[in-house]
């Protein structure tokens, strides 16, 4: 520094020398251009000082808080290092309780995020630097209320995503009833849950739908009620009818273990029958389950009622005429008339 004021205070000098022996007796207007010369040199030495004077602030600055400096330094290097072990160990958290990977990176990676956050903010604070602090702050709450308006349907989504992956109630392989649709639950993502139907299609559904709309889900217990309805003609023995539609349930399934578990109600004077209802209870998780259930119990009520000449009537309709119907019978002329018509028409 004290170089640059020396060759800078040599440089004016010099200067002066010069207008000076340009001789004492010069004119008017060399005078004024010594002056303009000697005013220039006053304010580059002006410039330069100040120059130096904000470096060795600076200088000066760096030195003292060059102990802050290191220990911020610290600070960030230790976050770090504490995210990643976050991280991991979220994730691990997570693993008996969440089955979907990418609901758990999510976790894992905000949960990181957050410690390198905080390790910034503890930097800045040791460095004397908390007006900057507070700014940060300020800006990304206003820029965190823009992006929120911006994307809230996508937003509400993937903390719908959150929420029910935190759900003991919907998990992957339920069997479920939901916005009009039934299917098998097969991946539940971020915004967007996936349903399997019967038929093998792909359903999928926003998961703000799936949460704020009202769900059955079969896979919550292990027992379902299978119902049948039937009906029997107006002949028939209706309690032997009873007898041996419960035996049938009862020898078809494992899980009924006598007739008398079998509920059996009679429920209405049909057209041709006399209709009824029949429901026991099954072990059955899955719709699939209740499928073939209720066609298992059909099969063994119409091989049952088949074995005892029980009828099972379909609709019929009976015609009945007060007056009597007389059939007329074509007279022999038209008759052979036709005879020849068609002999003819066979010969051509």
């Amino acid at each position: 520094m004290l170089t640059i004021l020396q060759l800078a205070q040599a440089a004016q000098d010099k200067s002066k020398e010069n207008s000076g022996g340009s001789g004492s007796g010069g004119s008017e207007s060399g005078g004024s251009a010594a002056d303009k010369a000697a005013n220039g040199a006053e304010k580059g030495k002006d410039a330069v000082e100040l120059i130096l004077g904000q470096l060795e602030s600076w200088y000066t600055s760096f030195i003292e808080n060059l102990p802050n400096l290191a220990v911020a330094i610290v600070f960030l290097v230790v976050a770090f290092f504490v995210s990643r072990w976050v991280n991991t160990g979220v994730q691990k958290l997570l693993n008996h309780r969440v089955p979907q990977k990418s609901i758990k990176r999510i976790a894992g990676k905000f949960a990181a995020v957050i410690v390198v956050l905080a390790g910034i903010f503890i930097a800045l604070s040791v460095m004397n630097l908390d007006d900057l602090v507070s700014g940060i702050i300020a800006g990304a709450g206003i820029s965190g209320l823009v992006v929120g308006l911006a994307l809230q349907g996508t937003l509400s989504n993937t903390v719908s995503g959150v929420v029910l992956s935190f759900r003991k109630q919907v998990r992957i392989g339920d069997w479920v009833t939901t916005n009009g649709y039934e299917g098998e639950i097969v991946d539940i993502k971020l915004s967007t849950t996936v349903v399997k139907e019967p038929d093998n299609n792909l359903v999928i559904i926003p998961n703000k739908m799936v949460l704020e709309n009202p769900m059955k889900n079969a896979s919550l217990t292990d027992k379902m009620r299978i119902i049948i309805e039937c009906g029997v003609g107006y002949e028939t023995d209706l309690q032997h009818a009873k007898d041996v539609a419960c035996k049938a349930i009862s020898d078809a399934f494992e899980d009924v273990e006598k007739p008398e578990d079998v509920e059996f109600y009679y429920r209405e004077f049909g057209d041709s029958s006399i209709n009824f209802m029949l429901r026991f209870w099954y072990n059955a998780e899955r719709g699939i389950e209740r499928l073939t259930s209720t066609s298992k119990a059909i099969m063994a009520i119409k091989k049952a009622y088949d074995n005892e000449d029980i009828n099972i009537p379909f609709p019929i309709r009976t015609l009945q005429f007060d007056n009597e119907l007389t059939m007329n019978q074509p007279s022999k002329s038209k008759k052979k008339g036709n005879d020849k018509t068609q002999s003819s028409a066979e010969e051509e």
